[in-house]
């Protein structure tokens, strides 16, 4: 491969092959549809990945088959678009009509003033064309699944109540399955054996395929970018205008693509989506399950990648406290070599953490639950969906002879870095799992942290909610399943 091919970008797009190499690495996916391509189907609402406005689906190669993602065209940038495929609503017209989705948004008024429509239309067509086989439709997701699937899109007008609707007569037409071995047999020539290292102007996007070559770079490129899912990165450049320089991206490594169930632990690489990341954490903590449904939106959780949300560290980071709290270790690469350090010791004070200027994160390692481990997680949110913490918490507990042998308390949002209560830990540890004990845990953690006012919660309120998400733990682990609530015993357990 010359240094040229080297350079080009290279999608599918329409049904043909799309080569660029005139665009800004750090160019939107977003803006380069409507910019360059004229396709002004996709529309821009927020430009952070948060109303769905803009959302595409990507296809990528997995072995013969091409699996489809939805995700936020937004803060995507170009060059990861390389050997993968691109749909945008433009490409479900059938010989000049409309797709079943389509229709089925027009027989059920799912529209309105219409500009959020086609982010719908496109999330609706990723759940469509998983459903839909040359056979006819394999199943139909049920209510929920489809609500789970539109977290990500935000409307104005419907009420949602005609989209859910649309979600489920869409089926009713004829059907209309996606050419997948066709698509695959156009995105294999696409797949590089060397990486791609694009230029334009002075910045660079590299995109290495070895975790060699990409430990390399990132001695080479100490100030560089480090790019996983973009959906951080991305509003560094669309809401705060950033030049971000050169970009090292992780997404092409195999090996930090990978999950691997070792005797005690599960190792999840850095380059895995929160998607796949938060589904095999599921399988040995389904505890998980509510916070996984709730870590931002599908189309962020696909883009995202749990790695990335350990490696960049905000105190509002929803995975941190549950991971933290399970006691997992992140595993930091360099061409020095390989060392593995606490979670918690990454983090050094607000956005700062232990990590030399050669050093990736390579991977989280979660160890697997004992037998008797009492673990929750509770986010706080002003929305239900799609929304910032003001307040996540995690709590891992074990209780051996009747006493606490073994207590991990993890709050994120409440101060600089996602941290441990360690006064609060240490109130539990050889103490009875009892209401005195938790009531005396909840008055530590006063001392453990001292919350700030923001846009999303007042000190006071996430004073109040951490000691009252311990209190809500411990009324879910208590032994007995009675709590005294003044003069009155109520078993906490009765409506489960």
């Amino acid at each position: 491969m010359t240094d040229k091919e080297r350079s080009v970008v290279r999608f599918v797009l329409g049904g043909e092959v799309v080569a660029v190499d005139d665009v800004s690495p750090s160019k939107s996916v977003l803006n380069f549809l409507r910019e360059d391509l004229r396709r002004k189907g996709t529309k821009e609402g927020c430009a952070e990945g948060d109303c769905g406005a803009c959302t595409v689906v990507l296809g990528e190669l997995d072995g013969n088959d091409v699996r489809l993602r939805a995700v936020n065209a937004c803060i995507q940038f170009v060059p990861s678009l390389d050997g993968r495929a691109l749909f945008t609503v433009e490409d479900l017209r059938q010989d000049g009509g409309l797709h079943p989705v389509q229709q089925a948004m027009v027989d059920c008024h799912g529209s309105q003033c219409g500009f959020c429509t086609p982010g719908f239309v496109m999330s609706l067509w990723n759940v469509y064309a998983d459903c839909v086989t040359p056979a006819g439709c394999r199943k139909r997701p049920s209510e929920t699944e489809l609500r789970t699937a539109l977290t990500g899109n935000l409307c104005r007008c419907t009420g949602y109540r005609p989209i859910l609707e649309a979600g489920q007569r869409m089926f009713d037409h004829a059907p209309v399955h996606l050419d997948r071995a066709a698509l695959a047999e156009k995105l294999k020539p696409l797949q590089r054996s060397e990486s791609l290292a694009y230029k334009h102007g002075n910045r660079r996007f590299f995109a290495p395929r070895t975790l060699a070559e990409l430990v390399e770079l990132r001695a080479a490129h100490p100030k560089a970018t480090i790019l996983a899912g973009c959906t951080d990165v991305g509003l560094w450049v669309s809401k705060q205008l950033r030049d971000i320089g050169d970009i090292v991206y992780i997404g092409e490594v195999a090996e930090l693509k990978t999950i691997e169930k070792h005797a005690d632990a599960i190792v999840i690489g850095a380059g895995v989506s929160l998607t796949d990341g938060y589904a095999a954490l599921n399988e040995p903590y389904p505890q998980l399950r509510e916070m996984w449904e709730r870590f931002a939106s599908v189309p962020i959780r696909n883009a995202g990648t749990l790695g990335g949300n350990v490696a960049n560290g905000s105190p509002i980071g929803d995975s941190m406290p549950g991971l933290i709290a399970l006691g997992a270790r992140v595993v930091l690469q360099s061409v020095r070599g390989t060392r593995t350090i606490p979670l918690e010791d990454l983090y050094v004070d607000y956005m700062k953490k232990a990590m030399a200027a050669d050093e990736i994160v390579a991977a989280v390692e979660v160890p697997f639950p004992a037998a008797d481990l009492q673990f929750r997680t509770y986010k706080l949110a002003k929305r239900y969906d799609s929304d910032i913490s003001a307040v996540c918490a995690a709590f891992a507990l074990r209780v051996q002879a009747g006493r606490i042998a073994h207590a991990r308390v993890a709050f994120g949002g409440v101060a600089a870095t996602p941290k441990r209560a360690a006064a609060t830990e240490q109130a539990l540890l050889g103490q009875p799992w009892n209401e005195a004990t938790a009531r005396a845990a909840m008055a530590a953690l006063d001392g453990d942290y001292k919350p700030l006012t923001d846009m999303r919660a007042s000190a006071d309120y996430r004073s109040a909610t951490t000691r009252n998400l311990l209190y809500r733990f411990f009324l879910e682990t208590r032994a007995d399943g009675v709590a005294q609530l003044g003069n009155e015993q109520v078993n906490v357990f009765a409506s489960a």
